[in-house]
């Protein structure tokens, strides 16, 4: 192929608008196509929920627009051409060419690539049950999902919420923000199961009933109710529960429909396998953002955890090495932040479940402070968990439930995973202190020091 390199990238969100940006910034000539199936790109997809409880100021004036970073022109006044409702439907490898529809046109083409970036994401798990046609029963995962909601919501009173992870807690305090009967429906033991241990469900379960959700735990949905056209409840195995609007938030599975065609291998996790440049093994075809996997610092395993940054720094690692630089990405050591009304919560590396499932030989330590000095006003406790290899000492996650920016500290822990740092060099850690900000020695400083003794 002659002339200017072309790098096409399929997704115009998270890992492709920064691949995109990426692959300008190291080649100024490369001419880069972004190939978008819906009508917005570069969006804060992790703002949704919180733009449906009233958290984003800007939505009133701005729109959905509010949780925009760049606009379709604004990439393309930097040499990016971005074409919106183009959706890909085939790719041959071999040929290096992508058949694409353009939805609003209603015509086929096909494009040539001399690199192309696979940035399709992930979408939201609908079960069986949730297959349906009555209108009020929703996923969240983009803007035109949240204005789906939206308008649902106008007139309703009760919502029932499916799945207790992130985007379930979110969206229950969101409901209750809005004035809504909620009740939350958890197939498992507790809320947070794939984030934090037993005790630390509990606190955050606490904190949704005390704010007046109905958390309703040990319960599978069998079926919807509906009249007229529109859901008026949910069959679950123990009863059913009245609701005018149904949110469904029981996972994500990555799209990679469009890697299976191009011949592209998946790893174990179900989503795509890369290098740490973030290329596949088919010659010329990289992949990156939450429909990939990447490597676990702590357990050195393939892991599938789809989160923002990793999104985003992916997609840069993808852009530099498509036009011609070379960068690597990093890996992951799964920290996660959440909160729940007036509770925060924050993970990262393993939890103790997670190290005890991998069959690592492990310890914890749990302690309760305060996230400043107790005798400066409005002092509030924070409890932390700190994991570590017995017999090592290495650190192998940490796990923090307080006021929300109280749990920010989840970083000092996650910083020294990605270092294979032991539990030494978190307590000799310089924190810095001031009555407003901290105890003097710091609740992760006071959890370290126990921790040393014991593993």
């Amino acid at each position: 192929m002659g002339g200017k390199t072309r790098l096409l990238i399929v997704g115009g969100v998270a890992a492709g608008m920064s691949a995109a940006s990426r692959a300008r910034r190291q080649n100024p000539d490369a001419q880069i196509v972004v190939l978008e199936r819906g009508d917005w790109i570069s969006y804060a997809a992790c703002g949704l929920p919180y733009a449906l409880g009233g958290d984003v100021p800007d939505l009133q004036e701005s729109g959905w627009e509010a949780l925009v970073a760049r606009t379709p022109a604004q990439m393309r006044a930097r040499g990016i051409s971005v074409r919106l409702n183009h959706e890909v439907t085939g790719v041959d490898a071999r040929a290096g060419t992508l058949t694409v529809r353009d939805r609003e046109a209603g015509r086929t083409s096909t494009e040539a690539y001399d690199h192309l970036l696979l940035a399709t994401g992930v979408s939201p798990i609908r079960p069986e049950w949730a297959v349906t046609d009555l209108a009020g029963v929703h996923v969240l995962k983009s803007i035109p999902d949240a204005q789906a909601i939206e308008a649902s919501l106008h007139g309703a009173r009760r919502v029932c919420i499916v799945g207790g992870g992130y985007i379930g807690l979110e969206l229950a305090e969101a409901m209750r923000a809005r004035g809504l009967s909620t009740v939350l429906l958890e197939r498992g033991d507790d809320v947070a199961g794939r984030v934090l241990d037993d005790p630390y469900r509990a606190l955050m379960r606490a904190e949704l009933e005390r704010r007046g959700v109905d958390v309703r735990r040990c319960q599978s949905v069998d079926g919807l109710h509906g009249n007229a056209g529109r859901v008026t409840g949910v069959q679950t195995d123990a009863g059913r529960v009245q609701a005018d609007v149904v949110l469904v938030a029981v996972g994500v599975r990555p799209n990679v429909e469009l890697a299976r065609a191009a011949g592209v291998r998946l790893g174990r996790t179900g989503a795509v396998a890369v290098n740490a440049r973030q290329e596949t093994n088919v010659p010329g075809v990289s992949a990156a953002g939450d429909n990939t996997q990447s490597l676990h610092r702590v357990t050195r395993r393939q892991v599938h955890i789809p989160l923002a940054l990793s999104a985003n720094r992916m997609g840069r690692v993808a852009g530099v090495n498509m036009a011609g630089g070379d960068a690597r990405f990093p890996g992951i050591v799964g920290t996660g932040i959440f909160k729940v009304f007036d509770l925060g919560a924050a993970r990262t590396g393993l939890t103790q479940g997670e190290a005890e499932a991998a069959g690592l030989n492990t310890v914890s330590v749990d302690v309760v402070s305060t996230d400043h000095a107790g005798y400066y006003r409005d002092a509030r406790p924070v409890q932390v968990r700190l994991t570590a290899e017995r017999g090592t000492g290495r650190l192998l996650g940490a796990q923090l439930v307080g006021a929300p920016q109280s749990v920010k500290r989840v970083d000092v822990v996650a910083a020294l995973l990605h270092r294979r740092a032991n539990v030494t060099d978190l307590f000799e850690a310089d924190l810095a202190y001031a009555p407003p900000f901290s105890t003097t020695w710091d609740v992760l400083l006071v959890a370290a020091d126990r921790l040393m003794r014991q593993a």
